[in-house]
């Protein structure tokens, strides 16, 4: 067969579904041999969007998400999503073209060392010199790929390649269990645990990649414990169970931390250097348990005294096992800490001022949306707003970047995401800045009859910058642009467009937009005036207050 061919059914071999993206003359053969796929192709208007969009889809099945573009501009395109998925831990491939190889007769035109450029940004990156080589390269790409800690892999594909004739078979997948920790670590880590005074549950971005909820919420349900989050390891425990008691979307000050600083020992599953520290350690403070698919990468603030290394759901479910709730545990502290966490995230919720501030916002968009609803968001201010204030219910139901925090990828995710749970609400949260930056994607939604809202939070500024640059005391300058009318933006590529005038009309409008086929676009002015002494002034006064 055609090597293009021998390629799809090399995809088709490893249960690929869509390929998002954007071909270009080297890729033609390999267009040719999709057309006679089950591989749908997902024809997209840029390639980051693209990437963004295979990357989601490996986040919420745990399956590569594949992405394919042309040679030199197309494959630089992919690079911000290849670092989106690299260090969120999400499984992708990346397929580029190339000029032919072996007799090239167009020079350095469009050609750049793609594979090279994506070393230090994958897992593993090769250019196909033979066609007879590509089922092992396809195999070892999508194995490492989903492989912890997942990420991103590269194949580049070079036209006179895909064009040879081959005779050659898939190979299949081979059964993988993942390893499991070794007794003696789970037995130091229940001795910690049982003689601790005050233990606590950290969920961290790790859990929310493999299926660990069940194994967690039994954990905490039968022990008491109780527990916080990082923002990517919202939802792996229900949010309105009554041991939660908050996210660390903030660095300091915040109520959480006043529960972190009153544990003596910490269990910390899942934690993934990419994210902000959620704690810092000192040689004479909290014990910490490292329990993760892999060992610890020790830095002056974090050096876990246990480790607890395999996998985590099999890990949890051997220490719970061992355990039972220990009379002399006293978890005062952390319910005072709940207190007061759950009046903050409940104040400003009826707040009609208008333009809207965002703790109205976030407390219309949980009641709009249902408790399997997912909302993707992009990467601005409001971002803290939901992981502090909005509550997950299910894990991958809150699909925030706290890895590389890039902004551009909440439309594309979303769509991602709908495609995958077709039967699921879902809702973009952007603010103007990152919707704008990949919001030619609306004409790929309404192309692809998807069921989408879209909710952009306008306030003509990048408003995280222009929070700290007020934080800092600095003037206000350089972050301030203009917006299109949205509303009409939306309608040219066919979308319906929103605008909410009054703060009041956001719920009725958000619930309709739900339950009404189609893309919709909600233009939502918001009010971020009160950020700083929110969330730096009064939530550090409160914090300490208790």
């Amino acid at each position: 067969m055609k090597a293009s061919d021998l390629f799809v059914r090399a995809l088709e071999n490893e249960g690929v579904e869509f390929i998002f993206g954007i071909p270009g003359e080297e890729n033609l053969d390999l267009l040719d041999s999709l057309s006679r796929s089950s591989i749908r192709l997902i024809l997209t208007r840029h390639e980051q969007a693209a990437g963004f969009m295979a990357a989601t889809y490996g986040r919420l099945t745990g399956q590569t998400g594949v992405c394919l573009s042309t040679l030199g501009p197309g494959a630089t395109n992919l690079v911000t999503a290849a670092a989106y998925a690299q260090l969120g831990g999400m499984p992708m491939l990346m397929i580029t073209g190339q000029k032919p190889v072996k007799s090239s007769k167009q020079g350095q035109f469009q050609i750049i060392d793609v594979v090279d450029m994506m070393r230090p940004l994958t897992k593993y990156t090769r250019q196909l010199v033979s066609g007879a080589n590509i089922p092992s390269r396809v195999r070892e790409a999508m194995r490492l790929s989903q492989e912890e800690k997942p990420g991103a892999v590269h194949l580049e594909l070079p036209e006179d390649i895909a064009a040879e004739e081959v005779d050659a078979l898939p190979i299949p997948a081979s059964l993988v269990r993942r390893p499991v920790a070794e007794e003696k670590s789970i037995q130091a880590a229940v001795a910690m645990i049982r003689e601790a005074r005050s233990p606590l549950l950290l969920v961290g971005a790790g859990t929310n990649r493999k299926r660990t909820c069940n194994m967690l919420r039994k954990f905490v349900a039968d022990l008491g414990i109780p527990f916080v989050t990082t923002q990517m390891g919202k939802g792996v425990i229900d949010e309105r169970d009554p041991r939660f008691l908050g996210n660390t979307a903030l660095s300091a000050h915040d109520f959480v931390h006043r529960a972190i600083e009153a544990a003596d020992v910490i269990i910390n599953v899942g934690h993934d250097v990419v994210e902000k520290p959620p704690f810092f350690m000192h040689p004479d403070g909290v014990r910490v348990i490292h329990v993760n698919f892999s060992s610890a990468t020790v830095d002056p603030v974090y050096f876990p005294q246990v480790e607890v290394v395999g996998d985590i759901a099999n890990a949890i479910w051997r220490m719970g096992g061992e355990l039972q709730p220990q009379s002399h545990w006293d978890f005062s502290r952390f319910m005072t800490v709940r207190e007061a966490a759950e009046a903050s995230v409940a104040a400003g919720a009826d707040d009609n001022r208008f333009p809207i501030y965002p703790q109205r916002l976030l407390a219309d968009v949980r009641q709009a949306v249902q408790n399997r609803g997912i909302i993707a968001l992009d990467n601005g201010i409001y971002k803290i707003w939901f992981a502090r204030n909005y509550k997950a219910v299910s894990p991958n139901t809150v699909l925030l970047d706290n890895a590389l925090a890039t902004m551009g990828a909440g439309l594309p995710s979303a769509m991602a995401a709908k495609l995958v749970h077709p039967d699921r609400q879902v809702m973009a949260i952007c603010g103007d800045g990152g919707f704008m930056m990949n919001s030619q994607e609306l004409e790929t939604a309404v192309r692809l009859n998807l069921d989408l809202v879209i909710l952009v939070l306008r306030d003509d500024a990048y408003g995280m910058i222009k929070w700290k640059q007020s934080h800092m005391g600095l003037r206000n300058f350089g972050l301030d642009y203009g917006n299109p009318d949205f509303v009409k933006y939306a309608e040219s590529y066919g979308a319906q467009g929103h605008r909410v005038a009054a703060s009041e009309t956001l719920l009725p409008l958000l619930s309709a937009c739900l339950g009404t086929p189609g893309v919709h676009l909600i233009e939502v002015p918001v009010d971020y005036s009160e950020n700083d002494h929110i969330l730096n002034v009064q939530l550090k006064e409160l914090s300490r207050a208790i």
